[in-house]
């Protein structure tokens, strides 16, 4: 008897104890206080080698890890280079064929060769890693017992990173055990590359299995000239190469590494580059859970960057830390969440810092006015939550097959048709239906904030939409349906053969969250008497459609590789038609004058004359219609008042080393928040204690009856 009631005793305390503050925080209590700063990831990283890598959710770990020679300025719009790893921006000198010295504003069709020449800052070091501890480089299969990650070994050490450690890197872009999305396009640029690719792979055919040593392999291309500085010659006048020279492609990467992951036992634990990296930059990944978290810690060795100084008008709340050094937080916590639901209940606790919105958050979170402006809700901001947007350097569009009999080609009646559907499709409306207000509907194919882009009626596609007090207003559908019929299809009946006009779209969203899209798009095409035929299918599948040209209309979408109106423009160029030539040009579309005027504009730099040619190819582009423009997505953060200098920038992927936390302010709001309420504890501990009771009771009577 006295045993049970010892245990109601004990269940009674547990209750109680499980109600003291913090019960439901996912993480130590010893975080308390510290520079950390908390956000999820809901995939796990594929690659992690820098030379591999060339997705989103890599790139939010690995930009933080690599200092390439370049990066983005944090805060300044348009986006802008500026110096990372080097001193100062590459110096560029133009040859001739004959490798003869050219002026800087030589035609670009007299330069046949760019020499970029980058020097590097003297004190950039990397982290600390086994690979830099000299008897790691050969390792007996013994001396791996027990090591199942980095921290396992005893000792690591740094090393400065050179100039050489760069050229070694971009060897690795044809290493031909690795598969780099980039090579194909830097092999046209770099000089050698191509044939170097040629060598490495006889190289390795000839010894298979041994490790290939790219430094006995020289690349014409590109030379050491210094510890400090080495030189990178492209073939031509290719501006947008600067912009490459910001990605982790272009990182350093030290010879000890690939030498340290090569031997033998090494894969088996994981111990890869594609699982731990080795970096220059702010961060080092110092814990790498794929299935629960990953963490990236500060480099003790990075000193080489300061906090930028200066800004945009409007910016003075981001310039507090001006001049500090980076990074601002000792720690980044990245934690599996791969529901919405969790993620922005945690949020909402006070156990992530910052959030994206889903859509069935975005009503309890963000109110838009009248005037189409979008704010948080009066609950976010009690709970000091504020907004940041950006216009993602992204377009989504719907694509016409310029090889379709029906809807391509540059005939009239295909353009009046093409145009007619333009005007119909109210991309306004579905921005506003599905996208919770959350992007602005397409005039062209360049996306605000690159160079190119006009805002306004100046940037206007006049085909569409006219300009009404001060704003842009999409033409009737009367003037659809005028355009419908001059093009042969009056009330979107074929005139001659009498059958309806049926359009046919292939696309890859299935499912149940896709079906009200394309019912709303049917409805669109309803409006002017043309049936839309959605077929969906697997992407494989579309894939193929896409490069056999067994299409009519398609939906596709476009993320910037860097911010420079040719990284759009060159997808309707017709040297990059999908079916004949294998390129991005997924619509076929083919105007000799608009490939006339984007061979003149790609490789000028920015200027009046440049914008003048791009605004003449656009026009070419809104009469003829090969796309329906369609809409570039706008981004939401929403951060925590303990959160500061967020500011969205979605070129930058490097930006977690401005953020800077309050953390005393966040752990006094998290107890706030997340305050236990303890009546019911207390009330079940009073019932469990009475039951206690009488039950000793009953016992005991028991106990003397028997006596």
């Amino acid at each position: 008897m006295k045993r049970l009631l010892n245990y109601c005793l004990l269940g009674s305390l547990f209750l109680l104890l499980s109600a003291c503050d913090g019960w439901n925080n996912p993480y130590p209590a010893s975080d308390a206080g510290k520079s950390i700063l908390y956000t999820a990831f809901t995939e796990r990283p594929k690659h992690l080698d820098p030379a591999q890598a060339y997705s989103e959710n890599e790139y939010d770990l690995l930009a933080n890890i690599y200092a390439p020679p370049l990066q983005y300025h944090y805060l300044k719009r348009p986006y802008q280079l500026v110096p990372l790893a080097a001193r100062a921006m590459p110096a560029v000198t133009y040859l001739d064929s004959r490798r003869r010295p050219l002026p800087d504003n030589a035609p670009a069709e007299q330069i046949a060769f760019s020499v970029y020449e980058i020097h590097l800052k003297p004190d950039m070091r990397y982290q600390p890693h086994p690979a830099f501890v000299a008897g790691n480089l050969s390792l007996s299969k013994d001396a791996l017992s027990g090591i199942h990650a980095l921290n396992d070994f005893p000792q690591r050490a740094t090393r400065r990173v050179t100039a050489a450690d760069y050229v070694h890197q971009i060897k690795r872009l044809v290493h031909p055990e690795l598969h780099t999305p980039i090579a194909g396009v830097m092999g046209e640029y770099i000089v050698g590359l191509k044939e170097y690719a040629a060598t490495l792979q006889r190289a390795a055919q000839q010894h298979p299995g041994a490790y290939l040593d790219l430094d006995a392999y020289p690349l014409s291309g590109v030379q050491v000239v210094s510890d400090t500085a080495y030189r990178i010659t492209v073939r031509g006048k290719y501006p947008q190469f600067a912009y490459w020279l910001a990605m982790p492609f272009f990182a350093p990467m030290p010879q000890e590494a690939e030498r340290f992951y090569v031997q033998p036992g090494m894969k088996q634990r994981n111990l890869t580059l594609d699982w731990w990296p080795v970096g220059s930059g702010p961060y080092y990944l110092s814990e790498n859970d794929p299935n629960r978290r990953m963490v990236l810690t500060r480099n003790p060795n990075y000193h080489s960057e300061l906090y930028p100084a200066a800004g945009e008008p409007g910016d003075a709340s981001l310039l507090a830390d001006a001049g500090k050094p980076l990074p601002l937080t000792d720690q980044v916590v990245f934690s599996l969440e791969k529901e919405t639901i969790p993620y922005w209940n945690k949020f909402l606790q006070g156990y992530y810092d910052a959030s994206g919105i889903s859509s069935d958050s975005f009503d309890q979170a963000v109110q838009v006015s009248v005037g189409g402006e979008a704010a948080v809700t009066d609950e976010m901001q009690k709970q000091g939550i504020t907004l940041s947007t950006a216009v993602a350097t992204s377009t989504m569009y719907t694509g016409f097959n310029w090889l379709d009999p029906v809807v391509g080609g540059s005939s009239e009646r295909a353009g009046k048709l093409r145009r007619a559907i333009a005007i119909t499709v109210d991309f306004e409306e579905f921005v506003s239906i599905f996208a919770n207000g959350r992007g602005i509907a397409a005039q062209s194919p360049i996306p605000p904030g690159l160079f190119g882009y006009r805002d306004g009626e100046a940037g206007l596609n006049h085909y569409v939409y006219d300009w009404v007090d001060g704003k842009a207003q999409r033409k009737p559908i009367s003037e659809a349906k005028r355009l419908l019929a001059e093009a042969g299809y009056p009330g979107g009946v074929d005139a001659v053969s009498k059958q309806p006009l049926v359009i046919h779209l292939d696309t890859t969203a299935n499912g149940v969250g896709n079906k009200s899209r394309l019912d709303w798009l049917r409805k669109q095409f309803d409006k002017i008497g043309v049936q839309l035929d959605v077929r969906s299918t697997d992407y494989n599948r579309f894939q193929d459609k896409i490069r056999r040209g067994d299409t009519q209309m398609f939906y596709f979408g476009w993320n910037a590789d860097y911010p420079d109106p040719e990284n759009f423009l060159f997808l309707l160029q017709g040297a990059q038609g999908k079916v004949v030539k294998g390129g991005e040009n997924a619509a076929n579309y083919s105007n000799p004058e608009y490939d006339r005027l984007f061979e003149q504009m790609k490789n000028m730099e920015n200027s009046p004359a440049r914008q003048a040619l791009i605004d003449r190819m656009l026009e070419i582009l809104r009469r003829d219609s090969p796309w329906l423009w369609g809409f570039h997505p706008k981004n939401y953060i929403l951060q925590h008042g303990w959160l500061h200098n967020v500011k969205s920038n979605v070129m930058a992927n490097n930006k977690l080393k401005y953020w800077r936390v309050d953390a005393g302010w966040r752990d006094r709001l998290r107890r706030e928040w997340n305050r236990p309420v303890r009546w019911p504890l207390w009330l079940m501990a009073a019932a469990m204690l009475l039951s206690a009771v009488w039950l000793w009771r009953v016992l005991r009577r028991r106990e003397e009856g028997r006596g």
